[in-house]
């Protein structure tokens, strides 16, 4: 059960101090102030490389796994309910040292979500964010698909003859 005074912005300033984010030495380096841009780092330790000396690809997705959605869940507040569907990571490079990966919704995607959701019963938005290495190198990009919908969505389009998704 998640206590009500765990926000969103909350989380994100903890979230280093999470076992396997603390291990795998993933910490959030920056949110701007208005919390649409969140800016992660790994650096490369003994917990985090693989038998060839490079970042696990594992530990490569965990450190862009939940943002997108903390950042969702930040903006649409208790109205809404933001769900990781899917994601795709595509491995382009080795990953060696520090690396970094940046994520960004900007305010016009939010407000268009929320009238998206206002008009459907549900959305699925993908977004993209790329890790990379101290010299700006590429060495992943990742997709993650959030399911998004209002919270009254299945009275707002409740009809009989309809049969909604759980």
């Amino acid at each position: 059960m998640i206590i009500n005074f765990i926000t969103p912005q909350l989380v994100v300033k903890l979230i280093g101090l999470w076992p396997p984010y603390l291990a795998s030495r993933i910490s959030v380096e920056s949110v701007n102030s208005d919390m649409t841009e969140i800016v992660v780092q790994m650096k490369q330790s003994f917990f985090n490389t693989n038998y060839v000396g490079t970042h696990f690809g594992g530990s490569l997705y965990s450190m862009c796994d939940p943002f997108y959605m903390f950042i969702l869940l930040h903006h649409l507040k208790k109205d809404h309910i933001v769900w990781d569907q899917d994601a795709k990571i595509e491995f382009l490079k080795p990953g060696k040292g520090t690396v970094k990966a940046q994520f960004k919704v900007t305010k016009e995607i939010i407000e268009e979500i929320k009238s998206q959701t206002l008009n459907t019963f549900s959305i699925k938005r993908s977004f993209e964010c790329n890790v990379v290495d101290a010299e700006g190198n590429i060495v992943a990009k990742v997709q993650k698909g959030l399911y998004i919908r209002r919270k009254d969505a299945k009275t707002r389009f409740q009809k009989e003859d309809l049969k909604l998704p759980n």
